[in-house]
């Protein structure tokens, strides 16, 4: 009989493979398995169905798995976190990318002043606005008549907002809502000397980044869907009405929308142009619940137990990898190898201890393992130098993260 991809002899095999592939190791230590992000990428490009999609550098943090990523035909440039990550996948020793759009403002004078002072790197890099004040901030760091145009992308809020606005259904990020608030910062732009107003971003993640099926919870599932079908209609036609708008001030060379949870849905819409996506690839376990498509987790982190308190309690060394975000259970990382294992709620995920119960304790005994996935993507990258890139049952690379290169960019 074969054995289902969640029984207990193939959680085994999983487990024993991680195991035996970083034997050699000493824990704590991190995992990517390569064939389980190429099949990730693989799906990706399957549900944006010819959209090219924009990788969201924030949930890979690895220039080496970034290269791997946008090597295959489809994948096409990156939305950085960062201006000063953006000058540094685009430039540097082995540019990872011509073409970095930073998706969220920055204030950072330092990466500004150099950004301004290389005509090659501002050709490549992308500003985001949503403000004529972060505008303002660029020309008092470096004024119009001393650089090159720089290029500049609008933030559109893209959240649900009803009852006359006193319900708001979504992240709160940019204060460009309307059509006619897009026009006006459009002509804001187009009239100011030293910026080029090339590209409109609107990202849903009331729909892209918002579970509609989380386990054992159907009634929040069924809301949900209703939730995001309701808001993806609205925001289709308010997204047309503004990229219509803009484009009547200034012409566009993209529209960016969507994430990993809204590939399908948002590519079929014709204002947008491009799509982003990235904790796809790595699958983490807040990614586990959607209906629209069911990603292979690729990241893993190990821990040793270091003693055994009592039976059926293991401790292990560390394991507080938590995820931003609003605190709660599921912004810590899910003990996931041996099965069996769950966190004690007085306790959670330490900052130098983890306890753990269940019957996963069985026959844990100090040095052995326990595997976790984390909550999010590429913040496991922030507690590790490497990636340890596993293809079929053997480690074939160590993969630096942004943290291995000593980077760090908040």
């Amino acid at each position: 009989m074969t054995s289902g991809p969640s029984s207990p002899s193939a959680t085994d095999a999983r487990r024993d493979r991680l195991d035996r592939a970083t034997a050699h190791l000493d824990p704590p230590l991190a995992v990517l398995d390569l064939d389980a992000l190429d099949a990730n990428a693989d799906d990706l490009l399957r549900r944006a169905a010819g959209t090219p999609i924009r990788v969201a550098s924030k949930s890979v943090r690895s220039r080496a798995v970034l290269r791997r990523v946008l090597a295959r035909p489809g994948f096409a440039g990156v939305l950085a976190y960062s201006l000063a990550e953006a000058l540094w996948l685009t430039g540097g020793d082995g540019p990872v990318t011509d073409d970095a759009v930073v998706g969220y403002p920055s204030v950072d004078r330092a990466a500004l002043r150099a950004l301004a002072g290389d005509e090659s790197a501002a050709a490549r890099v992308t500003l985001m606005i949503d403000s004529p004040e972060q505008l303002d901030l660029v020309d008092a760091v470096v004024p119009p008549g001393r650089r090159t145009a720089l290029r500049v992308c609008l933030d559109v809020d893209a959240s649900l907002r009803v009852a006359g606005g006193r319900v708001h259904v979504g992240v709160r990020r940019s204060p460009v809502h309307s059509a006619a608030d897009a026009a006006a910062l459009a002509r804001t732009v187009v009239a100011r000397p030293g910026f080029d107003l090339v590209g409109v971003m609107a990202y849903e993640a009331q729909i892209a980044g918002v579970p509609d099926a989380p386990a054992g919870r159907p009634l929040r599932g069924l809301a949900v869907r209703r939730m995001q079908s309701f808001s993806g209609r609205e925001l289709a036609a308010r997204r047309a009405e503004v990229v219509a708008a803009v484009r009547a001030v200034a012409p566009l060379e993209f529209v960016n929308g969507g994430g990993t949870g809204s590939v399908d849905r948002t590519r079929v819409e014709e204002a947008v142009t491009e799509v982003a996506a990235g904790s796809g690839l790595y699958s983490p376990v807040l990614f586990d619940g959607y209906r629209s498509f069911a990603a292979r987790p690729a990241t893993f982190f190990a821990v040793p137990v270091t003693r055994v308190p009592a039976p059926g309690l293991v401790t292990v060394a560390g394991g507080g990898w938590v995820a931003s975000g609003p605190p709660g259970v599921d912004r810590l990382p899910e003990p996931t190898y041996p099965a069996g294992l769950r966190r004690l709620p007085a306790e959670g995920a330490g900052e130098v201890q983890t306890p753990l119960r269940g019957p996963g304790t069985a026959g844990l005994g100090a040095g052995d393992r326990v595997w976790f996935r984390h909550a999010k993507a590429g913040e496991v990258c922030e507690h590790v130098d490497v990636l340890h890139a596993l293809d079929g049952d053997v480690l074939v690379a160590a993969l630096p993260t942004y943290r291995g290169e000593r980077k760090a960019f908040g």
